[in-house]
């Protein structure tokens, strides 16, 4: 998959690499912004872990 991913990228090596980086931030943040505090209401907690 990755080197599908790489192989479809344009340009040389320099943007390539920044558009990977870009893309595994931009995939990063919206895990962290809309992905996980959505599921978070859904998972069980632990009870170790009380919320406050």
């Amino acid at each position: 998959m990755y080197g599908w991913l790489w192989r479809s990228l344009p340009g040389p090596l320099v943007v390539r690499a920044l558009t990977a980086v870009m893309l595994a931030g931009a995939t990063a943040a919206f895990l962290w912004f809309v992905v996980f505090p959505w599921i978070e209401p859904r998972l069980p907690l632990d009870p170790a872990f009380p919320e406050r």
